[in-house]
């Protein structure tokens, strides 16, 4: 499942100094532009000899992960998993196991709310191919004892890696942490350049490394989930930082004058209804955020503040469908509402 977030990456380029035409262009560095895991990937990084040579290995990477972990190619990793669900184990890439190791940790930590099992739901509701349609309950309750990520059997021995789905019809869809991976190892691989400041964009999955010149935070501008793509509710200010957006807003179909979004909720089958338009999930991590943003819009308002008071490291920001906009205490300082048809409110 893709993110609904649009973060705005020119908001990086208008806010930095410069006077002239010419120092702006300057200033803009080097950026590079593909399309990947069904979005478009935007690098903008500080212009020099690197940053050619780094910007083709990060698409060459995130490639191979794509074609390992899509459910669109047969030949995948994650495709042949699926293929073989309740008949035997598949042997897997260190890429891929990894993925599967961070999400089974993450549904636990979410209460199944995150689960990478949800694939026979996805597919059910056409949001995998765009054939969307409502599904009967009872087609929806066969999909939904299917899903289950406890049932996920991955296995590491040496340089040996394993998978096994153990029930015929059950599947793993990674849409909602293998875009987080990429930007993770994006950003590895600027460093290994030498690159200590950028941003990445996958398709409004944040990744920002380092700092702007001089130490400055990089300014993001966060989705409006009531209004037009680019229209911001507020902004953030990031320094090394990961940041994902989940919400009902964007990819959605109606059906007998009613709607339905892409977000499903494991335990009930059908798009979540939680009492939240939008979740933005701020880590070092970009798989983290990714995840995250899926699982908490999922678990909600109370639950979803709740654990992410406890997480170190991690912090968000909820907005509710009466326009309120609830933050997590470590980005008090680094958050700025700008929408005035929203207001803050303090949960306890």
């Amino acid at each position: 499942m893709l993110k609904n977030v649009f973060v705005l990456a020119l908001i990086v380029v208008l806010t930095l100094p410069g006077c002239t035409m010419e120092k702006k262009e300057k200033e803009q560095g080097y950026t590079a532009r593909d399309e990947l895991l069904g979005t478009e990937i935007i690098i903008n990084i500080k212009n020099s000899k690197e940053a050619p040579g780094a910007c083709d290995d990060i698409f060459e990477r995130i490639k191979q992960i794509q074609g390992k972990m899509t459910v669109h190619n047969i030949e995948s990793e994650i495709a042949i998993l699926n293929a073989n669900a309740g008949v035997k184990k598949v042997s897997l890439s260190q890429d891929t196991y990894n993925v599967l190791q961070e999400a089974l940790t993450l549904s636990s930590l979410t209460g199944g709310a995150f689960d990478p099992t949800v694939g026979p739901l996805v597919k059910l509701w056409g949001f995998d191919s765009k054939n969307f349609g409502v599904p009967t309950d009872k087609e929806i309750q066969d999909k939904l004892n299917l899903v289950d990520y406890r049932q996920l059997q991955i296995e590491k021995s040496r340089d040996t890696f394993m998978a096994m789905l153990p029930r015929d019809g059950q599947a793993v869809d990674l849409g909602g942490i293998a875009k987080g991976y990429a930007g993770d190892e994006a950003k590895r691989i600027l460093l290994s350049h030498g690159i200590k400041q950028g941003i990445i964009n996958l398709g409004g999955n944040i990744v920002a490394v380092g700092t702007k010149e001089g130490g400055s935070a990089w300014r993001v501008g966060i989705q409006n989930p009531l209004a037009p793509r680019g229209t911001f509710l507020g902004i953030l200010q990031l320094k090394d930082k990961a940041v994902v957006t989940s919400g009902g807003y964007e990819r959605y179909f109606y059906e007998n004058g009613n709607r339905y979004h892409h977000i499903i909720d494991p335990q009930t089958g059908f798009p979540s209804e939680s009492d939240l338009l939008s979740v933005t999930i701020i880590a070092n991590q970009s798989l983290m955020s990714d995840a995250l943003s899926t699982g908490v819009f999922v678990m909600g308002l109370y639950k979803g503040l709740e654990l992410m008071e406890e997480l170190e490291g991690v912090e968000a920001i909820f907005v509710t469908r009466d326009k309120k906009v609830f933050i997590t205490s470590g980005i008090r300082d680094i958050f700025q509402l700008i929408d005035g048809d929203f207001s803050y409110e303090q949960y306890k």
